[in-house]
């Protein structure tokens, strides 16, 4: 069982299922560690990402008879496609994220004992859900902004992208 910050009280909840631990399960995994680490650090794992893939879809976008003619083209075309890929792991890890966020949030903590047919509500003492609070406002909140930016970014790119082929 997990150290609790109220020792009197124990926690039925299954130290895997905690809020607090998927928060460091989080923290310590290498896919979602990318925001955690500042915008430099997220904006150097997304760029590898899309030039990881450009490469496929450059082999794709030859497959067009109209693009394998008309080289700018087909490489504006690849360049726009391939952000589609840092634009679906952002939207992972934002979903991963926010799950973390509303769980630190909340004054009860749902949880399965042994399966999914048996879940039980936890409600939490106002100890740990002022050290959830406290997490979720100063950890949490500022990894989703950062997510959220370069979302933004993502989509603006893959809309000027798309606009910038049609023009050409």
């Amino acid at each position: 069982m997990s150290e609790s910050p109220v020792s009197e009280q124990p926690c039925p909840v299954p130290e895997a299922q905690q809020p607090l631990s998927l928060y460091r399960e989080l923290v310590e995994s290498w896919f979602f560690r990318w925001p955690c680490q500042g915008d430099a650090s997220l904006g150097r794992f997304l760029l590898a990402s899309w030039l990881g893939v450009l490469p496929i879809s450059l082999l794709v976008a030859t497959g067009s008879v109209p693009l394998r003619h008309d080289l700018p083209r087909l490489a504006v075309a690849a360049a726009v496609a391939t952000l589609v890929v840092p634009l679906l792991l952002l939207v992972r890890q934002w979903l991963g994220w926010t799950t973390v966020l509303q769980r630190l949030l909340a004054e009860r903590v749902e949880y399965e004992e042994s399966g999914w047919y048996d879940g039980q509500v936890w409600e939490k003492p106002l100890a740990w859900r002022e050290q959830d609070w406290l997490v979720a406002s100063h950890q949490v909140r500022p990894i989703l902004g950062r997510l959220q930016r370069a979302i933004a970014l993502a989509a603006v790119l893959l809309l000027g992208g798309a606009s910038l082929c049609q023009a050409l």
